[in-house]
This record gives structure tokens, sequence and C-alpha cells, in this order.
């Protein structure tokens, strides 16, 4: 009789509180009650920010990556770090690549080193959530020895390759005056996938893991591309033949093979959304489509983006290396279809990514665990950005350093001596009515949004369109005191919401928010742990190999060590 009493007042509480004012409409239980998302986390390679057509530039068409993005959310201030290893690490850990060891240039195949094993990375973290983790494409954050590569760091599966890039037919890597196979199916040295173009590859292998997942279970599916990286010096701008006959409105014959390689992302994009579909898991997924930083210009490392109209390139500081072409699609955000203005950087997908995921406002992590913080809610509800400063790098190596504060920007130093501190196009055809809508309702990603009824309307796409056109031309009053500005002889300060593309320093007119930014980023300095780059291993020198880049360190060698100095790329 006690135990019915009990019963009883715990279901009358229990009432109470789904009525009361405090939790009314609320699901007081969500951890046992909701279901926890798909998560679809698409990483292009050197994508520049002018490269997707939803920035305004018709030249290259990517209406399945822009169906995403206009039926979802545009990250407008989004930044991500100016290379590949610091982002993808950044992505991975949730921490700035100072406190990881990673902030100084890539990670090269014959380092000993790698993310460091005491770093717990998103897939561990998804893991230990019920998910099941997957890899398909470039891992570049270590395989001197095994446990450092990605089934030893949370996923179940890795096709793809552990190196920076390879060529996109035969899979050979090209790197330090050294040449070798880099294709894995997960530690076995993938020989079977000889001519599969990468693209393809890793969207085949993406849609493979989709097809045979368990739906009553959340997937962490992270596609990592390839492309549209420049693979080995031979043939660096790589796409079929096909492909490229598609893109003769475009005359620079470079140009147009770097703009196949963008359609095939585009491609792939679409087929992983269909299957998504097909699979009866879209409904319940989170998609991110990102770059890992900002794109190689005519002439840099053999490549061909845009990041017009953005300052700079790849590997530098400036807005057009950090600034990241990125957007987020999910039935579960409350206020989709729009250009999102708050400032996120790549450090807080982790915690932002747990949140959704537990459906709690507070993240599991804390800042004094990760440097991440979750926008979840703010991206959702468009609600003001919790972060407030984005440290883009601190490199004592190579003398430079980026810190933003609010609106405020600083530049202290920069990389190749000023060589790529330019503004770099072609500006693409920015005339709206060259842009073609009807491509979005006829792709496969607009098919499958269709049948969530989630297709972004005409006015929404125009509207879109037109809102996350970063327009350097409007010049405000003040602005005209600005002056041109080297980081090489004085620190440079911009207003980056006035002036996103760099052209007006106000480092003299307002000394007090320099010095004030000066000293947070002093500050910062402080805290960085000492990169953690290491001379080339001979040992790891492919020919020795069976030509093959391979985990070198799990194995006994007699082989006398002699350093190998690491060229800047």
């Amino acid at each position: 009789m006690s135990r019915l009493f009990v019963c009883i007042l715990f279901l009358l509480k229990s009432i109470y509180l789904i009525n009361s004012n405090d939790v009314r409409g609320k699901d007081i239980f969500p951890s046992l009650t909701k279901k926890k998302p798909h998560i679809i986390f698409i990483l292009a390679d050197d994508l520049g920010f002018n490269d997707v057509s939803f920035r305004g530039s018709a030249q290259i068409p990517t209406p399945n990556i822009d169906a995403l993005a206009f039926s979802g959310i545009i990250l407008n201030r989004y930044y991500v770090n100016p290379i590949c290893t610091p982002s993808r690490a950044a992505l991975m850990t949730g921490k700035h690549p100072i406190h990881t060891g990673m902030q100084h240039t890539v990670l090269y195949g014959a380092e000993p080193r790698g993310l460091p094993l005491t770093e717990k990375l998103m897939p561990q973290y998804f893991n230990d959530l019920g998910y099941s983790s997957h890899i398909a494409g470039k891992w570049h954050l270590g395989h001197y020895k095994h446990v450092y590569s990605p089934l030893y760091r949370g996923f179940r599966s890795h096709v793809g390759y552990w190196t920076g890039h390879h060529d996109y037919f035969d899979h050979t890597a090209v790197e330090s005056q050294q040449w070798g196979l880099d294709i894995r199916n997960g530690l076995n040295v993938g020989y079977e996938f000889h001519g599969k173009y990468t693209t393809d590859l890793v969207t085949e292998e993406s849609i493979r893991v989709i097809t045979n997942h368990n739906v009553s279970e959340p997937l962490f599916l992270y596609v990592a591309h390839a492309a549209v990286h420049s693979g080995n010096p031979y043939n660096p701008l790589s796409a079929p033949d096909e492909t490229v006959a598609k893109m003769q409105h475009i005359s620079d014959y470079n140009r147009r093979k770097y703009a196949a390689m963008v359609t095939k992302v585009d491609e792939s994009v679409g087929r992983i959304v269909q299957q998504l579909q097909k699979q009866k898991m879209l409904n319940d997924s989170i998609i991110i489509f990102s770059t890992d930083n900002g794109g190689p210009a005519e002439g840099f490392n053999l490549n061909h983006a845009s990041n017009w109209p953005l300052r700079g390139v790849k590997n530098t500081l400036w807005e057009g290396g950090v600034r990241g072409a990125g957007a987020l699609w999910s039935p579960r955000l409350k206020k989709p279809r729009r250009v999102a203005d708050q400032i996120m950087h790549i450090t807080d997908w982790l915690p932002t990514l747990l949140t959704a995921i537990s459906d709690n406002p507070v993240s599991p992590l804390t800042h004094s665990e990760i440097d991440g913080i979750s926008i979840w809610r703010a991206l959702s509800e468009d609600e003001p950005s919790p972060r407030k400063i984005i440290l883009h790098n601190i490199d004592d190596i190579w003398g430079s350093s980026a810190l933003t504060v609010g609106d405020w920007k600083l530049l202290k130093g920069t990389n190749y001596q000023g060589a790529w501190d330019g503004w770099y196009g072609p500006a693409g055809d920015r005339d709206p009515r060259l842009y073609d809508y009807k491509a979005i309702r006829l792709c496969l990603t607009g098919r499958a949004l269709e049948a969530l009824n989630m297709l972004p309307t005409m006015a929404d796409i125009i509207r879109l369109r037109s809102q996350s056109n970063i327009n350097c031309n409007v010049r405000m009053p003040y602005l005209k005191q600005g002056t041109k500005c080297n980081p090489l002889q004085e620190p440079c300060l911009y207003n980056i919401k006035d002036d996103p593309c760099e052209h007006y320093s106000l480092t003299h007119k307002y000394p007090n928010i320099l010095d004030s930014i000066l000293f947070e980023l002093d500050y910062l300095n402080g805290t960085a742990v000492p990169p953690s780059n290491k001379p080339l291993d001979p040992r790891a020198a492919p020919n020795r190999w069976n030509y093959t880049w391979t985990n070198f360190g799990d194995y006994d060698d007699e082989f006398e060590e002699t350093q190998v100095y690491i060229g800047k790329i």
C-alpha cells in the first residue's frame, strides 16, 4: 500500500511539473525520449570563400550545397584556421592549435608526431553517447604509429588517406621530394582503389556507411574530401574529363579544372543527402558543410581558388585565409533560412554539436576543458553569439598572429613576407540573373528537401544570395581616416564589420583599442604550448616500405636517423 502511495505522489508531482510555467511544453526526460540526431560533417579542402554559388558568384554552380545553405543557415562570420592540420586539430579537439602544439604549418608524412594522444577527439565524445563514428577521406593528424590513425582515435572505419594530399587517380603523394602510395582501407593499403577518382571514392564510402547503418543508433559521419586541394605537381588540378567539359563557360583552363573539382564535391553532397533520405535518416540529421581554410589563389600551391572580395589566401591570417565558406542544415533549427551573423570558430563545433545532441542549453564541456563555446542556441534561435573573441592563430616561428575581438581585428606580422597579402579573383559572375534558380529544385538535395517540405522558395533564394554577398564598395565615413598598413612594419587594426575586405587600417585612430587587443593577444600567447613539429624521419621514406606512406614508427629499425630540413609550403 505504501509503495502505491509513493507512486501516486510521484505521478501527481510529474503532472504538476509538466503543467507548471517553468517546464510547460518541455520534455522533462529529454535524454530518454528524444532521438539523438545523425551528424554528417562534410569538410572540403582548400575551398575558396567565393567558390560556392550561394555566396553570390554563379561562375561555379553548386546547387546541392546551395540547397542546404538556403534551407538551413548560411554562416556569415564563421572562422577556420588558415591551413589544414591546425584547422582539423581544432575541429577534432575543440581547442586552439596553440594549446595542442599544432599551430605551425602542416604535419608532414615523414614527421614522427601526431595530434597528442592525450587529447579526446570528437568521435570519442560522440561514441560515449552511443554514436557509431566513421570517416571517409583525409586524416592529416598523424600516422607515424598506428595509434595516431583514425581507427584508434574513435572511428570504426576509414577509407581515405593519411597525409595532406595525393593524386586523385593513382593516389600517390609527392612530399618533401619523396613519392609513395597513400590510400587506406582501415589500416590496410587500398591497392584495390587504384584509378578510382578520390572524390567519388569518398562519396561511395560515405554512401556505404549510411546504407549499412542501423538507423536505431545515431551516426557520426565525417566526410573529409581531398577536393579541392591540389594534387601532385604532375597533375595538380584533377577532375574527370566529362566534368571539365561542362565548365566551358570558364575561359581559364586551370580555373575550369578547379571548377570541375568543386562540381564533383557538390555532386557528392547531393548523393549523400539523397542516401540519407532513402534510409529515412535525413529528417533526424544535422549536416554541416565547411571548408578547412581559405582558398589558395592562382599560383599558390598550383591551385586556382577565389576568396574574392576578401583579402589574402590560404595560410595567411587575412579574412581570405580564415573566413570560411560554411552552412548548417537541420530540421531541428528553430529559425532557418537566414544568413547568420553570429560569430563562430571551428573550435565551437564540438560543444555546439554536443549541445544539439543533449538538447540541453548548457554545454557538457566547460571553457576550462576546451576553447570552443556552444553556440547551438544562438544559431538555432537567432540569438547573440556567446563568442566574442576569435583567435585566428599565433605562430611564433613565422612571426604572425591575429585576433578578433568583437568587430575589431588585429594582425601582427604576416606569412610569406607579405607576398600573398593582396586581393585575388576571379570575382566570378555576380549578376543575379545568371544564377540557375531552377537547379535548386532539380538537384538531388533539392528533391530530398522537397520530400521533407523544406525546399526554399524562390524568394528565399533571391533574398539569401543578396544578403550573403559581401560588398566592399560601401565605405563608412569614419573609414576615410584609415590608412594602408603593412603588418611586417606595425600592427594593423580593422573594423571587420564595416571593412570586411581589410582596406583601411585604423591603428593610429584608435590606439586604445589596439593596445587592449595587443594585451589580450599577449595573454593568449602566454598560454601556448611549444609547436610539436619535428625533423623529417628518414625511416618514413616510402621507398623503404614498398613505396607506401606508412606507420613507420611501429617497426624496429636500425637505420641511422638523420635530420631532414622541413621546407615551407
